[in-house]
């Protein structure tokens, strides 16, 4: 990979205890499966071993994508973000395109993505045309519906926690 894999401490938490849940919780239980379904006799029958090891070659995928991905994890806290007047990483951002037709998007590392819920990879042409904009700006994207300018019109970011020595 020759750009780091931004991400959001939740989105590497969440990578996380996928990577967990699936080596130390479901790939175990699997194992115990194929061993008793090839004590079983003929396996080229035996629905409970082809159906578990092929379950098991995608586990082992997964782990091994779910491995590179949190390996080449940047891990950005954007409560963090000094510059809070203009869109980076973790910004949520309020656009109105020309139609008056306002959207909240909040820009994440392109694992998190869920765009039901607002949450674009900053990988995404949308993110790409916004980095960097603050209010008022006005930018262009090409989407694949076609050009579509946008205006932003509000920039947020996470509350910083503070801490008191009491904590």
């Amino acid at each position: 990979m020759d750009q780091p894999n931004y991400i959001t401490p939740a989105g590497y938490a969440a990578l996380s205890a996928e990577y967990r849940q699936l080596l130390g919780e479901e790939r175990p239980k699997l194992v115990d499966v194929i061993s008793w379904a090839a004590g079983n006799g003929d396996r080229s029958e035996n629905g409970d071993y082809i159906y578990g090891r092929k379950r098991l070659r995608e586990i082992d995928r997964r782990l091994g994508w779910l491995a590179r991905r949190m390996k080449a994890a940047k891990v950005i806290d954007p409560a963090a973000q000094p510059d809070r007047h203009r869109v980076f990483f973790g910004a949520t951002v309020t656009i109105a395109d020309q139609d008056d037709v306002e959207r909240v998007l909040t820009i994440v590392g392109d694992d998190e993505t869920e765009t039901g819920a607002g949450r674009i990879g900053w990988g995404a042409p949308l993110a790409r045309a916004l980095r960097g904009a603050a209010i008022g700006d006005i930018r262009r994207v090409i989407l694949p519906g076609g050009e579509k300018e946008y205006e932003v019109i509000a920039i947020a970011y996470p509350a910083t926690e503070r801490f008191t020595a009491t904590d």
